[in-house]
């Protein structure tokens, strides 16, 4: 296994990066790769994925980010390529804010997650990322409610995306997401 690779920036395209390492070039796919320069000097944490027809790198920038994507590869359902491209669109922190707080309308804008794969991963990681364990549904039922009281389906994911209260009641979640929608 191959845990980091060290070395220089020689190419980058949207989806990954490719780096050299005493004169062998690397390709790895990275969660943010518009974040590497030609050039630049990089220390990347690695996973490799063998499988009968296809061998690759996908790289992270930090230990913190690693450790999310081996959590969320264990989802069951949740593959190398769908994990990468979701931490593409997020940071790990907010993916860990997202599962302590029940945060499901968060988790289901990643690219490649739905609203059960977003539930799976709060049922299957709560505990083990955040120490805690919690009710997947709260962000479904307030939803819900918003929903009857008229407010538009767009307008409501943005909203509950962007609360991340991991120790908020049903009531405190939707008494949140009230006052950020009525501004």
């Amino acid at each position: 296994m191959i845990y980091f690779l060290r070395g220089e920036i020689h190419q980058v395209d949207s989806e990954s990066v490719v780096i050299d390492v005493n004169d062998v070039g690397y390709q790895v796919l990275v969660s943010h790769a518009s974040n590497f320069e030609v050039g630049q000097k990089v220390l990347l944490y690695t996973y490799n994925v063998v499988r009968e027809d296809e061998n690759y790198l996908i790289g992270f920038s930090d230990v913190e980010e690693r450790n999310v994507f081996l959590s969320l590869i264990k989802v069951k359902g949740l593959g190398p390529k769908t994990v990468i491209g979701a931490l593409s669109a997020t940071t790990p922190q907010d993916v860990i804010n997202a599962i302590s707080s029940n945060n499901v309308a968060f988790l289901k804008k990643l690219p490649g997650l739905g609203a059960k794969a977003a539930g799976q991963i709060i049922l299957d990681l709560k505990g083990e990322l955040t120490g805690s364990k919690g009710n997947p549904k709260q962000y479904e039922e307030v939803y819900d409610a918003l929903k009857t009281l008229g407010f538009k389906g767009a307008a409501i994911d943005r909203v509950l995306a962007s609360i991340n209260e991991p120790n908020a009641t049903t009531e405190d979640i939707l008494r949140i997401a009230l006052s950020r929608l009525r501004k």
